[in-house]
């Protein structure tokens, strides 16, 4: 058995990390001391491990519950049902990216036509293009 401080040490967060997965119907202690001390079992560890990897690979909590459910019933899901989760995530993942390099491309056209010289910014073309004084502005923005 782990108390909380001992749990999170060997994962390298901080206790409150596992109260909050508890908090949010994660993670629970298996016993409690007399004087209400959290205190887990292995079978908590692994499960915690589980939790943390699913966060490493951008897993949100809604996502880590699911597969908590998935894990737990294993023998009666089928892999399709993991897979649907992991699926989603990707989608979404690459939909992020696709915004993402949208936002690189737009702040490229921003920097690319400013002189970035040592005047004043009285007339930044990036200040005047936000404050939409440049033509085509909200087209190239895009």
């Amino acid at each position: 058995m782990f108390r909380i401080g001992e749990l999170a040490r060997q994962f390298g967060i901080k206790a409150d990390t596992l109260r909050f997965y508890e908090k949010e119907g994660l993670l629970s202690p298996s016993l409690r001391t007399a004087a209400g001390y959290r205190l887990y079992s292995e079978e908590d560890r692994n499960r915690l491990h589980f939790i943390l990897r699913c966060k490493r690979v951008g897993f949100s909590l809604k996502d880590i519950d699911e597969l908590l459910s998935l894990r737990i019933s294993r023998c009666e899901v089928a892999c399709r049902e993991v897979k649907a989760v992991a699926d989603a995530k990707l989608a979404d993942v690459e939909e992020r990216i696709r915004e993402l390099e949208q936002f690189r491309h737009s702040l490229r056209l921003l920097s690319d036509a400013c002189c970035g010289g040592s005047e004043s910014a009285e007339h930044c073309s990036i200040l005047e293009a936000l404050d939409g004084r440049l033509p085509n502005t909200e087209n190239n923005a895009r």
